[in-house]
C-alpha cells in the first residue's frame, strides 16, 4: 500500500469520530481537508484546508503530486494569490485557507496537498481529485450558499451511484451527523433537517436544511457518502429590509409599494403591489415597522387642468337641471289652466 507522505508506510488516518470530521484527511501535523472529490470537466471546485492555531502566521500553499516528497507547489499565500486557473486565500479568523481550481480537465485528476510552510518539516495532508467527462460521483447544485440571520438554507447533494451508502453532513472543525431517512436534530447548536429522495434515474439526492441561522453558522460544510465528499460554503448575513413607495406617472396617481426583503434561498425578493385607487396618508396602513414615505409631486402644473375641469362640471350641472326646470313650469301652467276651467264650468 502506497503512502502519500513517502514511498512507504501507512496512509494518513481518516477521522470518523463523533467530534471529528468524517471523510476528512487529518494530517498528523495539524492540517485537515476532505479526502476525495469528483468534478465534471470544465467546472471549478474550491477546497477548504483547516490548520492548527499555531500556524496562523505561516505561509500556506497548494501542492500537486502523487507523493509528498515529489509534489510541486502551484500557488502560495506569500506570492500572487492567482496562478493560472488556481487561486488561494487564507481566512485566519476561522483558520481555513481555500484553494479554487477553475476550468478543470481530465488531466488535472490526481493527488493534491494542503500544506503549511514551517521552520522544520512542513505540515501537510492530501486529497484525491477526480475530473470526469460524465456525471461526478457526488456533487451539489452550488458550492457557495448564502442565507440570513434567523432564516434557513438548503443544500442538495446528488450521488450518481444507484446504491446509496450512509450519508453524513459535516461542519469543518466541529461535528458531523449521520443522516438516515428523514433526520431532525442539532449540529453545533443549529437545527438540521434532511430527507433522501431518488430521481428518475434512480440516483440518490440528499436535501439538507439548516434552520434558525446565526452568524456563527458561517463556514465550511460538506456532505459525504461512501468515500466521496463535496464541500459547501455557507455565508450568513444580517437581515435588512427596505421599503419605498413611488407613484406611477398617470393622471390619477397609482402608488406602487416595493418591499425588498432578504431571505435565505434568495437574498433579495422584490414584491410590487399596485393599489388601483388614490391613497391618502390615512389610507396607508402597513404591518411592517418600516416607515413608508410617499413621493409627492408638484401640483403647480395641475392648476389650469383643475380650473378647466371645474368649469366643465358647472356646464354639466346646468344642462342636467334645465330640462327638469322647464317640465316643472309647464306642469304648473297646465294645473292653473285646469283649475280656471273647472271654476268657469261651475259658474
Amino acid at each position: 500500500m502506497d503512502d502519500r507522505r513517502t514511498a512507504i508506510g501507512p496512509r494518513l488516518p481518516i477521522v470518523v469520530s463523533g467530534r471529528g470530521l468524517s471523510g476528512t484527511q487529518a494530517g498528523e501535523y495539524g492540517v485537515s481537508t476532505v479526502s476525495k472529490v469528483s468534478v465534471k470537466t470544465g467546472n471549478s471546485i474550491t477546497i477548504p484546508c483547516r490548520y492548527n492555531l499555531r500556524y496562523i502566521e505561516y505561509v500556506k500553499y497548494w501542492c500537486q503530486g502523487d507523493y509528498w516528497n515529489s509534489c510541486s507547489a502551484l500557488v502560495r499565500t506569500d506570492q500572487p494569490k492567482i496562478s493560472g486557473t488556481v487561486s488561494i486565500s487564507d481566512d485566519v479568523t476561522r483558520r481555513i485557507f481555500s484553494v479554487t481550481m477553475t476550468d478543470l480537465q481530465p488531466e488535472d485528476s490526481g493527488y493534491y496537498w494542503c500544506a503549511v510552510e514551517t521552520t522544520g518539516r512542513d505540515q501537510h495532508t492530501y486529497l484525491h481529485l477526480s475530473v470526469t467527462t460524465g456525471t461526478p460521483g457526488l456533487y451539489v447544485d452550488q458550492q457557495e450558499v448564502t442565507g440570513v440571520e434567523g432564516g434557513s438554507v438548503t443544500v442538495c447533494c446528488h450521488y450518481s451511484n444507484t446504491v446509496a451508502k450512509k450519508w453524513l453532513w459535516c461542519k469543518m472543525g466541529i461535528y458531523y451527523v449521520p443522516l438516515v431517512g428523514r433526520y431532525s436534530g442539532l449540529l453545533d447548536g443549529t437545527s438540521v433537517t434532511s430527507q433522501q429522495t431518488i430521481d428518475n434515474n434512480n440516483r440518490h439526492i440528499l436535501t439538507v436544511t439548516l434552520n434558525g441561522l446565526n452568524m456563527g453558522d458561517t463556514g465550511w460544510y460538506w456532505c459525504s457518502t461512501g468515500d466521496l465528499q463535496m464541500p459547501v460554503h455557507i455565508t450568513v448575513n444580517q437581515l435588512t429590509t427596505t421599503q419605498s413607495i413611488t407613484p406611477a406617472s398617470t393622471t390619477t396617481p397609482t402608488p406602487t409599494s416595493t418591499i425588498t426583503i432578504s431571505t435565505v434561498d434568495q437574498l433579495t425578493t422584490t414584491q410590487t403591489d399596485t393599489i388601483i385607487k388614490k391613497l391618502t396618508p390615512q389610507d396607508i396602513s402597513l404591518t411592517s415597522p418600516t416607515t413608508v414615505v410617499p413621493a409627492v409631486s408638484s401640483s403647480t402644473s395641475q392648476a389650469p387642468v383643475n380650473n378647466t375641469h371645474d368649469g366643465a362640471q358647472g356646464w354639466e350641472r346646468t344642462l342636467f337641471y334645465l330640462p327638469k326646470t322647464v317640465n316643472a313650469v309647464l306642469f304648473l301652467l297646465c294645473t292653473i289652466i285646469a283649475v280656471v276651467k273647472f271654476m268657469a264650468n261651475r259658474l
